[in-house]
This record gives C-alpha cells, structure tokens and sequence, in this order.
C-alpha cells in the first residue's frame, strides 16, 4: 500500500508543477482570443464621444474633405482595405469613416 501512495504523490507533484510551468503560457493563448475585435458602431459610448461616422462625407464637423480613417495616422488597415484598427476608439472601424480625433498620417 505505502508503494501506490507514493505513486499517487509523485504524479500529483508533476501535474502539479507541469501546471504552474504551463500557467504562463494558457494565459497569453487565451488573450490572443479575449482581445477579438468587434466592428465600432456609430452608438457605441466613445464614438459617439469622438462624433465617429462610417461615412466621412456625412459628417458636418469635418473640415478637411480628404480626412477619412485610412489616412488617420491612428487607423491601421486590416487585409482587404474596406476597414482596420483604430488606435483611439479602440475597435475596427470604416476606412472611410471620420472622427474628431483624426490626424493625417506622417
């Protein structure tokens, strides 16, 4: 009996200690999926901040005509080119939208 109950110890030990080793990585495999991206909507509370339109030529705050997201310096393009990241609102948006946070790309 003393030999099973020293098997059962040192299996619950690697599990164990595999477990702690492995903590690290599970959580940066996890956030890969918890930081999935949603397209911003126009009521969403910080666009509406930001006045966010996904049609820049509908805006009436706009004062440059050829602001729009895609030569944002904050806006990064997703594959495809209709839509991408935008570092201030925080979500995707329209490459052709506008907000009040634009600045031209340098």
């Amino acid at each position: 009996m003393k030999k099973v109950q020293s098997t059962d110890r040192r299996r619950f030990v690697k599990i164990a200690f595999a477990s702690v080793a492995a903590a690290p990585f599970a959580n940066a495999l996890l956030a890969g999926n918890a930081a999935a991206q949603t397209v911003l909507s126009e009521t969403n509370p910080q666009a509406k901040a930001l006045n966010y339109v996904t049609d820049a030529t509908k805006s009436t705050m706009r004062k440059d005509a050829k602001a729009h997201c895609d030569n944002c310096n904050f806006f990064t393009a997703r594959s495809g080119g209709k839509d991408g990241n935008c570092a201030i609102l925080g979500g995707i948006v329209d490459a052709k939208g506008w907000c009040t946070a634009w600045v031209a790309k340098q």
